[in-house]
Formats: C-alpha cells, structure tokens, sequence
C-alpha cells in the first residue's frame, strides 16, 4: 500500500542519518514550536494589555474622582494601569495617615512605590522574550553544525567507496542542507517577532510612565490643596 511504502522509506532514512543530524533537528524542531507558543501567546497578551490600559486611561481622564476611581479599581482590578494607580494610592493613604512628613517625601514615595510596580510589570510582560532571542541567535549555527557534520560524513562515504558519483553523496549532503534550513526555519520567526515584541513592550512600559507621571500630578496637587 502507498502509506505503508511512505512509512517505510520515512523509516529507512532515519535509520541512515547520523546520529548528530537527528539531534540537531530534534532540537532545532523543539525550539522553533517553543518560539511559536511564546510569540503566540505573547501576541494575545500585549493586545490584551495594551486594550487594559487605554480602557482605563479613558476612565482615568474622564471627570471620576480619585476615590471613585479607587473604588472602581478595588471592585474589578484588570491591566497593569489598574495596579499602578492602586499602589500609589495605598501609598497616598498611608502618607495621609501619617503625621508631617514633607510634600517633597510624600511624593517622593509614591513615585518609587510606582516604579517598582511599572518595573515588576515589565519584567512579567518579558518573561520568554529572551528565549526568543536566543533562537534567533542560536538556530542558524546549530542548524550549521548539522550542515557541516552531513557533509563531513558524505566525504567520509566518498573515501570508503572510493567512488565519486553524485548518487552516492547526495542523499547525505541532502540531510545536510536540511539542518540549515530547520536552522534558519527556527531562527528567522523568532528574530523577527523579538524585535515586534520588544518594541511593543517598550510603548507599553512607556504608556505606564506616562501614566505614572500624570498620577504623580495629581497627588501632587491634592497635597497642594
């Protein structure tokens, strides 16, 4: 039958390709189906952060007050702009509590308490990131480890059979050539998405600064008032 004869050759040229080429292209296969989960999953996360984030700048810049907008964070938190405003709030109602104590100092501390947070979540939000720029870095050479070990052992065939006909060399340097392109295969989608992904967790970090900042301001004129 057509199948069983497809499994059987399938079969016949695993058994004669070498050993290295195998784990080379189990691992280059590994790593790009790992790249393509992260950038997949990082590609719904960034849009649903970056939704979080200019949903609840519309709120934020409306005419709510800061305590009903705390009240409102407090009953349903979601995105990283929700959890800055809730921690310089926390900070702002111990600072409030707190007896003297210098407009300078309170303010002080709530700018840092926010940049932990912003910090924090952007390390959360890099989290694989560098997993992605590894392959992207990584895959080609080891993809060309592969190339130059298949063509090392069709010039080893070459020497035993003592014969230089092409049909004896161009099964292995067929296999060889496999592992640059499972190399390159891995390596060029994690490239290009690290560097999309990067960018993007870059305006969004930048948009929680801007954020940080404005709510920075309006502290600061409540500790004015």
């Amino acid at each position: 039958m057509p199948h069983r004869k497809g499994c059987n050759i399938i079969f016949t040229l695993i058994e004669q390709t070498s050993i290295v080429l195998i784990l080379v292209a189990v691992i280059l296969l590994m790593a790009s189906v790992w790249s393509w989960t992260i950038i997949i999953q990082k590609t719904i996360s960034f849009r649903l952060v970056r939704h979080q984030v200019r949903k609840f700048d519309k709120i934020f810049l409306s005419d709510i007050s800061l305590d009903e907008l705390y009240k409102m964070v407090k009953e349903r938190s979601k995105g990283p702009s929700s959890l800055v405003f809730a921690t310089g709030w926390a900070e702002w109602e111990k600072s409030k509590s707190e007896k003297g104590g210098s407009t300078a100092g309170v303010s002080s501390r709530i700018e840092r308490s926010v940049d932990i947070i912003i910090m924090k979540e952007q390390e959360k939000l890099s989290y694989g990131l560098a997993f992605l720029a590894t392959v992207g870095s990584t895959a080609p050479f080891v993809g060309l480890l592969g190339t130059v070990w298949g063509i090392k052992n069709a010039f080893e065939e070459i020497a035993i059979s003592q014969n230089t006909n092409l049909a004896i060399v161009a099964p292995g340097i067929a296999e060889a050539l496999v592992a640059t392109a499972l190399g390159l295969f891995a390596a060029i989608p994690a490239l290009i998405f690290y560097n999309k992904l990067s960018v993007d967790l870059d305006r969004i970090v930048r948009t929680l600064e801007i954020f940080a900042d404005e709510l920075s301001t309006e502290f600061s004129r409540e500790l004015d008032s």
